[in-house]
């Protein structure tokens, strides 16, 4: 099976090349693909698929050519990712799917068409502006953290902590989300104010554990959520988010009906994998 690796400020992908949606993809095969000590290894796997040659988005075929199927790397079936839509678009320009002077494309998702816009150092993914409505309460090691709800698409809870070493020490392998409100679970971002930055109304820090893949170097759409919850908490309407994640910057711009995340992606590998030898 031919495959390819790419990322996003850290946050990493299995990409496999299948125009015509002729691979048997089960969630244990992703699972296996996506394991770091016997298969490839990734936070999730990236489908390169022909929109109509998908059930799930036939019916944008027309809107846009290339269907960004998103798992999991627990197998399981996701609506948006922000930094695998950067990573996607980068294999689409690396592999010459689009011309290699492409500068727009639309791609399409389970959370809708998404337009991105590629630059020589960055790409824009544009995204619906961020809901934020409602509050959680998020338990970590036994204490509980107040959250803001929001969705890019996808669920996120956004919660503030005192510091950068408070933010550091978190365990977010004991994380508990209430499932009466997130029975198909959330994304969680924990966020710390950072010093000011040129080119940005705030800054902050932030580490996230993604539903179905754990702790993460990045999160595109987590950042996108922790843009909105950061402006709307410091009463702007508008403005630009600098989120620093372990994997590196990400900038966020939200404007009246769209939010713009702006980062890094590249491909660092592309290879062939014996499917045969992955763990049962």
């Amino acid at each position: 099976m031919k495959f390819a690796k790419a990322h996003g400020t850290g946050n990493d992908f299995v990409v496999l090349p299948d125009p015509d949606g002729a691979l048997d993809l089960t969630p244990s095969l992703i699972a296996a693909l996506c394991d770091r000590h016997r298969g490839i290894g990734g936070d999730g796997v990236l489908r390169v698929v022909r929109s109509a040659k998908h059930p799930d988005a036939a019916g944008v075929a027309a809107d846009a050519e290339w269907f960004m199927d998103y798992h999991n790397a627990d197998g399981s079936v996701a609506e948006m990712c922000g930094n695998g839509v950067r990573a996607y678009v980068c294999y689409l320009l690396a592999s010459r799917l689009v011309a290699p002077d492409t500068t727009r494309l639309d791609v399409a998702t389970r959370a809708g068409v998404v337009p991105v816009e590629i630059g020589p150092d960055a790409i824009t993914v544009v995204l619906p502006r961020p809901v934020v409505a409602g509050e959680a309460t998020v338990t970590v090691g036994g204490l509980a953290y107040a959250s803001v709800a929001a969705s890019v698409g996808n669920p996120h809870l956004v919660c503030p902590v005192a510091d950068v070493a408070a933010l550091a020490a978190l365990d977010l392998g004991a994380l508990l989300v209430d499932a009466s409100m997130f029975p198909d679970g959330a994304n969680v971002e924990f966020i710390a104010a950072g010093a000011p930055i040129a080119g940005a109304d705030r800054h902050v820090h932030m580490r996230v554990r993604e539903r179905g893949s754990g702790e993460t170097l990045s999160c595109g759409s987590g950042a996108c959520a922790v843009g909105a919850v950061v402006l709307r908490e410091a009463g702007l309407e508008a403005g630009t988010v600098a989120v620093d994640v372990p994997g590196g910057r990400l900038f966020i711009a939200l404007e009246a009906d769209t939010c713009r995340l702006t980062g890094p992606a590249v491909v660092v590998a592309t290879g062939d994998v014996d499917v045969a030898r992955l763990p049962a």
